[in-house]
């Protein structure tokens, strides 16, 4: 199993059991909000906004909250979100990017900060790990949406770049500027994926153990407490013993 899916896979399961839904329904909503006020308030012609919705969705998030949200960016009302990603190490020297959404740099930059250092990490300059991983587009669909091979067909004749399909699904990857056309041709064909972002997607990961893989994973379980955190994405792989302890 890539060491990407490892921790995606822990950290979902994790997300579904430990995470309060009012904090996980506030940061989607300023995801929602944000892209519908950086782009059109409407999902059919803004790629980003589209997916804010499909994430929301696949939360069970209310549909009267997705629409405040989306109304919110057109009212005077809204707040002003700046977007920031921090770069830095974790235990083991896994590379780690964070993406977040916030109205006080300062104070967000010093949680941060404060978050990787009590983990036994540190943040790096912008820039320090971002060329270990590539930002694309990825979309999610069931393993019983199609089959590997229809998938990979439809993915290639849509402009993506990869597909991984596997009993857990089918993950298609596609550069960034495409993402938005990708998507929508899949979704024409195969209906509403079950997740649909842009995301750092490392191009390699490293082995640790379950010593360090356990501190990797508190970090990121921290950094995903602070509100301002919207994604966490880091390049380590784990043993299976491992995912199996912390999914219980």
């Amino acid at each position: 199993m890539a060491g990407h899916s490892q921790f995606k896979n822990i950290m979902h399961r994790k997300g579904r059991q430990d995470a309060a839904k009012s904090k996980l329904f506030g940061k989607l909503a300023r995801e929602i909000t944000v892209s519908a006020k950086l782009g059109l308030p409407d999902p059919n012609m803004n790629p980003r906004l589209r997916a804010a919705i499909i994430a929301a969705r696949a939360e069970n998030m209310p549909k009267d909250n997705i629409e405040r949200a989306i109304k919110k960016a057109s009212g005077g009302d809204a707040e002003n979100y700046e977007e920031i990603r921090y770069e830095g190490y974790g235990p083991g020297g896994v590379a780690v990017i964070v993406e977040v959404l916030t109205d006080n740099r300062n104070r967000t930059a010093g949680e941060v900060r404060a978050t990787f250092t009590k983990s036994g990490g540190n943040l790096a300059e912008t820039g320090a790990v971002a060329f270990m991983f590539d930002h694309v587009g990825v979309v999610e669909y069931d393993a019983k949406a199609a089959s590997a091979d229809a998938m990979f067909e439809a993915a290639l004749e849509a402009g993506a770049d990869d597909v991984v399909s596997s009993d857990g699904g089918h993950e298609i990857y596609a550069s960034a500027d495409k993402f938005g056309s990708v998507a929508k041709t899949l979704e024409q064909k195969f209906g509403e994926p079950r997740r649909s972002a842009l995301v750092w997607r490392p191009q390699n990961t490293v082995a640790i153990d379950d010593e360090q893989g356990e501190k990797v994973l508190k970090l990121v379980e921290n950094l995903n407490e602070s509100d301002d955190v919207q994604n966490v994405y880091a390049n380590f792989e784990v043993s299976d013993a491992l995912v199996e302890k912390m999914s219980a």
